[in-house]
């Protein structure tokens, strides 16, 4: 179990501009705070992952996401709540509200309510946060803290320890607008 000084300690780091990681639902993943440029384009060149390709951002509640929600259809955002928390991920129209270093070239952006229990600790505490899986562009996800270990070593700034979410597969992605899953 980890303790809420731990998840108060990394979540410090998280405000302070630190690249972490953390066991979600089904992989260890990569995360920092998405309003600061400098942390992202870092946790980009520890992945080695172009701008371009968006990443995705993850909270505690639905709440976290109002101010990309304010004007959507009202079924969309029932379509949101009724998926969360849990293991499903959605495009939604950022409508220019967030840097382009985390929506990369799309007009949408990657969100997801974690239903894992310290990765909601974690945003509780810091809002929503990056989340990409823990591993180099081209290689395996990882499934440890070790494996965290040997592809990044001293280059984060804190792990958050804790137990995967016993999930098997990262999350379902859909586009919020037509319902379709880009990755299954």
């Amino acid at each position: 179990m980890v303790s809420s000084w731990r998840v108060q300690q990394v979540a410090r780091v998280v405000r302070e501009g630190g690249v972490i990681a953390y066991p979600t639902e089904a992989v260890w993943g990569l995360g920092c705070d998405p309003w600061n440029e400098d942390a992202v384009y870092r946790l980009l060149a520890l992945k080695e992952r172009p701008v371009d390709k968006g990443l995705i951002l993850v909270a505690d509640n639905i709440r976290q996401f109002d101010f990309l929600l304010e004007g959507l259809p009202d079924a969309w955002i029932d379509r949101l709540a009724s998926s969360w928390p849990g293991p499903n991920t959605w495009l939604v129209p950022h409508q220019n509200l967030l840097p382009e270093w985390v929506t990369g070239q799309h007009d949408s952006v990657a969100l997801r309510v974690s239903d894992h229990p310290l990765v909601r600790d974690l945003c509780a505490l810091t809002g929503p946060l990056i989340s990409t899986s823990a591993n180099p562009s081209g290689r395996p996800s990882a499934y440890s803290r070790l494996r965290v270990q040997q592809y990044f070593g001293e280059e984060l700034d804190a792990v958050l320890g804790g137990a995967l979410g016993g999930r098997r597969n990262p999350s379902v992605i859909r586009d919020l607008a037509s319902g379709r899953v880009l990755r299954g």
